[in-house]
């Protein structure tokens, strides 16, 4: 099972990144790759009640790849980080298949709130470079999030949602009309 998750991982990272030469060399070199592979030993950690080492993990790998994800937080197998430098998600977060990542993108909460409180990213999502997605909303698959996007509300699946605060400026690769702020 680990072996098959790092796979995938690997697999993503070839799909995602026309720099990536081959799959040693991401094994080896792609901090996404490393802070999922550490991410997954702190998670089966937390799901074992080991909380505080769950923790250290976690923010070992903070400081080795500069990418803080929670114990807890739900990472789907083929999720690619690239240029991960900056990335946080939080405790309640969940991130779909075949998702991408970039730098210095947050998925967190927006308070004290207890429970789901963290977003919920849906399948073969692109969220763009310093976007921030925050609160229990629900990102739809093949979801589009632009760079410096600050998104508050739910986004539809296919859908290209960009600004501050985010609005949906496409629909299924349609324009729509003033877009709906986020």
């Amino acid at each position: 099972m680990i072996f098959k998750r790092l796979a995938m991982d690997v697999e993503a990272a070839m799909e995602n990144d026309p720099a990536a030469r081959n799959k040693f060399e991401i094994i080896l070199t792609y901090s996404g790759v490393k802070a999922l592979s550490m991410h997954r030993f702190a998670n089966k950690l937390f799901k074992l009640k080991l909380k505080l080492f769950a923790r250290m993990v976690s923010q070992y790998c903070k400081f080795r790849t500069g990418i803080e994800i929670h114990p807890a937080a739900k990472i789907a197998a083929g999720v690619f980080i690239d240029h991960g430098a900056g990335v946080v998600i939080g405790e309640t977060a969940e991130v779909g298949t075949g998702t991408v990542i970039y730098q210095g993108c947050t998925l967190g909460g927006t308070g004290k709130q207890s429970g789901k409180r963290h977003p919920t990213v849906g399948e073969h999502c692109v969220i763009s470079a310093g976007a921030k997605i925050l609160g229990n909303i629900k990102i739809g698959d093949y979801a589009k999030i632009g760079a410096g996007a600050v998104v508050l509300k739910d986004v539809p699946p296919h859908a290209t949602a960009v600004g501050v605060p985010a609005r949906v400026v496409k629909i299924n690769g349609e324009k729509v009309n003033e877009g709906e702020n986020l």
